[in-house]
């Protein structure tokens, strides 16, 4: 019996970590590496240990709450694609109510942790609720989903700088824009993948809205976030190891158009996950650059 109830308890715990996306990490890579850069730059080096361990719990947290309620807004659709109708809310091994509850625990947690930081960045946590607990909707109403996306994992941002410096000052809001560009550029990857499948249930992406122009437009944004992220290391003064790893970003980013060039749904999703180097390479060059610096 005991067993019984053990193997019950952990099946339980499997379906929740699901539910949260921890069996895919890569959502919280890409929340984590341009709050890394923030915090980073804010404290022109290693941060703040207690922040550092704030923000990297927080990326882990807010994800997992961002990826519960969206499960819970698509439960009546997930069912009809064919990535997503295994998900624990469309199989019914946890309800809706147990979702909405899990959901407010995250946040709370999450809320607890920002606590523990100084006034401006509690202000601005309300602005991450708000932008992660909407998002999930917009895709019932615009055709920009992945923007509003972008602003709510860019919002980790201006919070972490402000955290380490308690200022919000103007570089911080070319990270921002650099961040949310760059997600449009990702998600609109991500919604390549579903495209067909989408178009046939109702549901409104950025893949959609660009239909033939979406490889030419995603080839903008990247650009777009190159040449922010050179005005960055302009302003603040980096060198070197930033700037290389610039143009090694830049390369990822040719790489990717080169898998999303017929538009095929696997290579699309390969496109996708390989921006979690691009953030990688990013963090990388600011961490040499300040230790040499």
């Amino acid at each position: 019996m005991k067993q019984t109830k053990n193997s019950m308890l952990m099946k339980t715990v499997v379906d929740y970590a699901r539910l949260a996306r921890l069996d895919k990490p890569i959502g919280i890579f890409l929340v984590l590496w341009p709050t890394l850069w923030a915090l980073w730059l804010a404290a022109k080096g290693l941060p703040s240990l207690d922040v550092l361990f704030i923000f990297i719990a927080g990326a882990v947290l807010m994800r997992s709450a961002g990826c519960v309620i969206n499960d819970f807004a698509d439960r009546k659709i997930d069912g009809s694609v064919a990535r997503t109708k295994e998900r624990p809310l469309v199989t019914g091994k946890i309800s809706s109510k147990q979702a909405l509850v899990f959901f407010a625990v995250l946040c709370l947690i999450s809320l607890c942790l920002v606590l523990q930081t100084n006034s401006l960045t509690i202000y601005l946590s309300f602005g991450a609720l708000a932008l992660a607990s909407v998002y999930p909707f917009m895709k019932r109403y615009t055709y920009l989903p992945q923007v509003v996306l972008g602003a709510a994992f860019a919002w980790s941002v201006p919070m972490a700088y402000a955290a380490q410096t308690n200022e919000l000052p103007s570089i911080i809001w070319l990270i921002y824009t650099a961040t949310v560009l760059w997600t449009v550029a990702y998600d609109t990857m991500y919604a390549m993948v579903d495209r067909e499948d989408d178009i046939k249930i109702g549901v409104k992406s950025t893949a959609i809205l660009f239909g033939q122009a979406d490889r030419a437009i995603i080839a903008f944004l990247q650009v777009m976030v190159i040449l922010i992220l050179c005005m960055i290391g302009d302003q603040s003064k980096l060198g070197q190891f930033y700037f290389l790893s610039v143009v090694v970003a830049a390369t990822l980013f040719v790489y990717q158009q080169h898998l999303i060039r017929l538009r095929y749904r696997d290579e699309c999703f390969q496109a996708f996950l390989n921006n979690n180097w691009v953030g990688l390479v990013i963090f990388v060059g600011l961490v040499l650059d300040f230790m040499v610096a």
